[in-house]
């Protein structure tokens, strides 16, 4: 089913596809996991239908370290349309913004959130690799 998202995905000239679950949930994209930012919280799917992801959790971790609420939950595509700022994580590419969803722009560029997960991300690689 992720191959056949990220084909349609490609032929509506979009980078990546939002998978939900049965109950028409976010569930993940068809190759990263997909976040939203609503209010100063960052939400991500119950993690219930999507591959565990270490990038994902890094972030998770990030956002519970700094004291940035984030919530494991379900949440529909009207929240997704009507979210401040929503990215995707993946292990090639980190933290990268998704300024649009089904042709809604939900941000222009990267949002303050996603600008200060990719810093704390990048910190935190830089110190393990030291």
């Amino acid at each position: 089913n992720c191959i056949t998202a990220c084909i349609q995905a490609t032929q509506a000239g979009a980078d990546e596809a939002l998978m939900l679950d049965p109950q028409g949930f976010v569930a993940t994209c068809n190759s990263t996991h997909f976040f939203i930012v609503r209010k100063g919280e960052v939400w991500t799917s119950s993690g219930d239908y999507c591959l565990g992801g270490i990038t994902r959790a890094n972030i998770i971790r990030i956002c519970r370290e700094n004291e940035i609420p984030v919530y494991e939950k379900n949440f529909s595509l009207t929240d997704v349309y009507g979210a401040d700022e929503a990215f995707v994580t993946g292990t090639f590419a980190g933290v990268v913004p998704a300024t649009e969803v089904d042709g809604r722009i939900l941000t222009k560029g990267r949002g303050p959130m996603v600008e200060r997960l990719q810093g704390l991300y990048k910190a935190m690689i830089e110190r393990d690799v030291v």
